[in-house]
């Protein structure tokens, strides 16, 4: 439980960090950052195994690249779930879900080594 807790902790404050990057993402607030942190999971969870799968043949093709646009929708999605988190341009579509990535693996391996009595704490892109 408190992995799981961590875990949309850390998407939240790497959320906060990639609206400070970026202009086209707006998070009005810490408390809709935890939420949509929670919402990310569930999609990255549930949602983006699917969509990896029936677009197996396009990410093939594109060598991999096709990547990028299934992590910028399952990102959308979480935006439009949730009032308060917007996203808006090309730009943020395509690279905040990498930044968010890099900010959830930088502070998962901080805590962890930080604070190695916790139970570890998964990424989510």
């Amino acid at each position: 439980m408190v992995g799981i807790f961590l875990s949309i902790l850390v998407t939240a404050i790497s959320l906060l960090f990639v609206d400070i990057l970026f202009k086209g993402v707006v998070i009005t607030s810490f408390p809709v950052a935890l939420i949509a942190g929670a919402v990310i999971g569930l999609i990255n969870a549930f949602v983006k195994p699917i969509v990896s799968v029936l677009s197996l043949p396009l990410t093939l093709v594109t060598l991999g690249a096709f990547t990028l646009v299934i992590n910028g929708i399952c990102f959308a999605l979480a935006a439009f779930l949730v009032p308060g988190f917007a996203v808006h341009g090309v730009i943020a579509f395509l690279l905040a879900p990498v930044i968010l990535a890099a900010g959830n693996t930088f502070l998962t391996k901080y805590f962890a080594e930080k604070y190695p009595s916790l139970p570890p704490a998964e990424a989510s892109e």
